[in-house]
């Protein structure tokens, strides 16, 4: 007996407008020529600089008009990939302005994440965390990377991926959302002392917010129609909602574009260290500036 879900445009994994597609697979070609040489010289400065120890195989399938490979090994290591970079990208915003709201707002306790030194250890718990939380995505099916099991056998692996991924999206915006407006409400507070510093403040947790509000927010709302649309059988606006859907995804590439700009304005030293070795002039006008 052939299942229901079998026919939800979102099974299909054959692009149904294949020019939108290849508009996507454009978008996303122009995000990783972008977005490679600045992170390229974002890990040289980690590496070799500060002495510090993501993939785009999908926009391929784009291009064909297939909405993901049709291999299916190959479909959810893409995916597992996504989701790992996904991930990392949502966690290192969240620790960043975790980080500044322990600076501005609790300045008297004991920052944990300098406890770690925000660094290598941070990177670790952060990796550890999010394999076991990407492993969903390897398993059985998701979205067209099809394979026999019926829907009885599936179900509980479906429901564990869906919380994991509005979770990874939702749990960390409320945290960037508490603090953004606390780190704010602590700026109008203060009528004497460093207002600089809280300034900085806020406009690196604003940027988070922009940055997390660009990238992730949009695929998880559109995520959320799609699947209502997929739970009220309304095949039409279905066909649609995963339009939308994919062309928000690869929207969420540009964090690979941004997220360096976040490490510039999360930390002077590595501001300092960028400039000194690829715009020294720009770093020697800006320390004239401030003397005079």
């Amino acid at each position: 007996m052939k299942h229901l879900h079998s026919t939800h445009p979102s099974d299909n994994c054959t692009a149904r407008n294949p020019d939108l597609y290849m508009f996507y697979f454009s978008v996303m070609i122009v995000e990783f020529i972008l977005a490679l040489p600045l992170n390229i010289s974002v890990m040289y400065v980690f590496i070799f600089k500060l002495k510090f120890w993501k993939s785009k195989m999908r926009a391929d399938s784009f291009r064909k008009g297939e909405r993901r490979s049709e291999n299916n090994v190959t479909c959810r290591a893409v995916l597992f990939l996504l989701f790992l970079n996904r991930g990392a990208s949502i966690a290192f915003l969240t620790v960043v302005s975790i980080n500044r709201y322990f600076s501005v707002v609790h300045p008297g306790i004991k920052n944990p994440l300098k406890v770690l030194k925000r660094s290598v250890i941070i990177s670790c718990l952060i990796w550890a965390f999010l394999l076991p939380m990407t492993i969903p995505t390897m398993l059985k099916t998701f979205e067209c990377c099809n394979t026999d099991e019926g829907m009885e056998d599936k179900v509980v692996i479906d429901i564990l991926r869906e919380v994991v991924f509005f979770s990874q999206v939702l749990i960390p915006f409320a945290v960037l959302v508490y603090c953004t407006v606390r780190i704010i409400n602590r700026l109008k507070m203060k009528s004497v002392g460093d207002r600089t510093k809280l300034r900085r403040a806020v406009f690196l947790v604003i940027s988070v917010m922009l940055v997390f509000s660009v990238c992730f927010l949009p695929s998880a709302i559109s995520r959320m129609v799609l699947l209502i649309m997929r739970g009220r059988q309304v095949l039409r606006a279905e066909e649609i909602a995963v339009q939308v859907y994919d062309g928000l995804m690869c929207l969420s590439y540009l964090d690979c574009l941004l997220d360096p700009i976040v490490y510039c304005l999360s930390s002077t030293k590595f501001k300092n260290v960028y400039l000194s070795t690829y715009l020294p002039s720009v770093l020697l006008s800006v320390s004239r500036s401030r003397q005079k």
